[in-house]
């Protein structure tokens, strides 16, 4: 039987996950796209809180883990005309960094929310765990 090799798997080994111990709070409503970035980041190490598809399990999540949250993939639009600006919000008021991981690149909200780093979807593995490393160093 053989076993392949941890970066088939989708995950990095244990000397390259820069996100070990770190606690990301996932928000996207699109089934296959939330299955890779959990994947990609798990395998990076992190712990995905989540993933949660709506504002209010988004704003319920952080009320029960905020102490212990250390940044948040946030998706703009989670269908049905809502948008994620107020757990953006709250993360703002909470100063847990975040950035945005959409396909929709105008941001609209606060002006507080044209500071907090876009990746355009599709993004990769890499971009992504990129972005999160940078985002939890500043």
């Amino acid at each position: 039987m053989s076993i392949a090799p941890a970066r088939m798997r989708g995950l990095m080994p244990e000397a390259t996950r820069p996100l070990v111990g770190r606690r990301i709070l996932l928000v996207e409503d699109e089934y296959l796209i939330v299955v890779e970035l959990e994947r990609w980041l798990s395998g990076a190490g992190a712990e995905v809180l989540g993933p949660v598809s709506s504002v209010e399990q988004a704003l319920e999540l952080i009320e029960n883990e905020a102490s212990g949250l250390d940044g948040a993939v946030l998706d703009i639009n989670l269908g049905g005309g809502d948008t994620v600006y107020p757990v953006a919000d709250r993360l703002n008021e909470l100063d847990v960094p975040y950035l945005f991981a959409t396909g929709d690149l105008r941001i609209c909200g606060h002006p507080a929310h044209r500071e907090h780093p876009l990746l355009a979807k599709p993004i990769s593995r890499a971009e992504l765990v990129t972005a999160v490393e940078k985002l939890l160093e500043s």
